[in-house]
């Protein structure tokens, strides 16, 4: 009689997630991430990506400039980190993808957000995907020739069938690397792209400091006005950057922490990956900004649109012959493996969350998911300004609902996710784990809810334009 009081006493979160547990164990064990340095460079590398190296340096443009970088690092440290703690909380103590973690710590009536963490990153991954192809199709140009006139050539590109051909060559790509697993296709991946990636943006902010009158793009770069710094509209789109960099509010630290360790270090793993993450953006504004001030390009960027770049830097490129063709052959290649590492998690969230909930082999659940998003991305692959559109909705508005979401759920709901945090970390982690938790409870909520009625405002404003 006491062990039957005991067991039908424990939490209904702890029975949820058993339940659920044993569930998926009859279908096929959770995989696990191999090593620390796999999980660090797989969630890194979905951190790290186009966000950085493409949508980055547009919105600093938009933002002012170094008030915009001041304001995504703060947003960064007081909100990225504890975000991305809670959602490594919820992944890990469940061990499973949004839906069915959601469920099982805040019951049915939670599943709807999780079902939201599966949509963001599919549409996320297939506008992702097209802008990756406009690089694909640069980085070609770069061999053979850059295009006279840059503004036809971005046309081009951007849209029709280079457009819709290169977004399904890119995706096919990132089925086949989600196919394979997580140990086989994720995390090696992610060991040799990541690498990859900072070695190209490193060699090219050191070429951009060689540049003359580069000195004008690093005081844009790096010198912040007040005025901007108390502009509501610039902290608002620091902090959606910065959300949607972190891969917060999406759903995917939830699902890479499900293949985690239970003696891994979640609070060490996210201030790592989220200082990762800034490092790359930071240097991706190093090479950007120098380069555009250098080459005479200020005027056209200040203005900024997502195709800015993609017109005045394949033009600059040309006119520097054969170094500039060079130079833009590693700068394209680094949009597209940009590109790749965040792609990957994109998938891995619907792939898990499909393999979760219906019970299907990763190979089916990957082409399901795969051709969804494949079928979404034609879409902004014909018309930018569907594309524009996605990318406030889902990269601003939706991941930002998304954060505050989860910061009621793991400050308010989760029983006990101190103790998640403890387990695994360092003295110093465990010191500091209540903290973080009343940082998530108390703090992300208010001023997350200011930053999604700004957000509101403006896919508000867009619709009746």
């Amino acid at each position: 009689m006491v062990w039957s009081r005991a067991k039908t006493e424990l939490p209904a979160e702890t029975r949820r997630v058993r339940v659920l547990n044993r569930r998926q164990t009859l279908t096929a064990p959770r995989e696990l991430f191999a090593t620390r340095l796999g999980f660090v460079l797989a969630a890194a590398g979905s951190a790290i990506g186009l966000g950085n190296i493409w949508r980055f340096p547009y919105q600093v443009a938009e933002g002012g400039g170094a008030a915009f970088v001041v304001l995504y690092l703060f947003m960064t440290m007081l909100i990225g980190i504890p975000a991305m703690v809670a959602e490594f909380i919820v992944g890990r103590r469940t061990r499973l993808s949004p839906i069915g973690a959601l469920r099982a710590v805040g019951g049915r009536a939670w599943a709807p957000l999780g079902f939201l963490f599966v949509v963001t990153p599919l549409i996320i991954l297939s506008y992702f995907c097209v802008v990756s192809g406009w690089a694909l199709s640069y980085a070609v140009d770069a061999l053979r020739g850059y295009s006279a006139d840059p503004a036809q050539r971005f046309g081009e590109v951007s849209t029709g069938f280079a457009a819709v051909r290169n977004h399904l060559v890119l995706m096919a790509a990132t089925i086949v690397v989600v196919m394979a697993g997580v140990r086989k296709g994720i995390e090696r991946a992610s060991l040799v792209l990541m690498p990859t990636l900072v070695l190209l943006l490193l060699g090219l902010a050191i070429w951009a400091l060689t540049l003359s009158g580069s000195g004008q793009g690093y005081s844009f770069y790096l010198r912040p006005s007040i005025e901007d710094l108390l502009n509501p509209t610039v902290l608002k789109g620091a902090a959606s950057q910065a959300f949607l960099s972190l891969s917060v509010g999406m759903g995917i630290m939830i699902t890479y922490a499900s293949y985690l360790s239970k003696s891994e270090n979640i609070g060490r793993e996210a201030i790592v990956v989220s200082f990762a993450d800034f490092s790359v953006a930071f240097i991706g504004g190093l090479v950007v900004f120098p380069v555009i001030f250098a080459l005479g390009l200020s005027e056209e960027v200040r203005g900024a649109t997502m195709g800015a770049l993609f017109i005045s830097l394949p033009g600059a490129f040309a006119e520097l012959g054969t170094v500039g063709r060079g130079v833009g052959l590693v700068f394209f290649l680094a949009l597209v493996v940009g590109g790749l590492t965040s792609f990957f998690s994109l998938l891995e969230v619907g792939v898990a969350s499909i393999m979760d909930e219906f019970g299907m082999t990763r190979k089916t659940a990957t082409l399901a998911a795969g051709s969804l998003a494949a079928g979404i991305g034609v879409i902004p692959a014909l018309s930018q300004n569907a594309l524009g559109m996605m990318d406030k909705v889902a990269g601003e508005l939706f991941v930002v609902a998304g954060v505050l979401g989860m910061a009621v759920l793991v400050g308010w709901i989760v029983t006990n996710p101190v103790e998640e945090m403890e387990e695994g970390a360092s003295a110093f982690f465990k010191r500091i784990a209540p903290g973080a938790i009343f940082t998530i409870r108390y703090l992300v909520p208010p001023v997350v809810g200011v930053i999604l009625w700004f957000s509101l405002r403006d896919v508000w404003g867009l619709i009746l334009r």
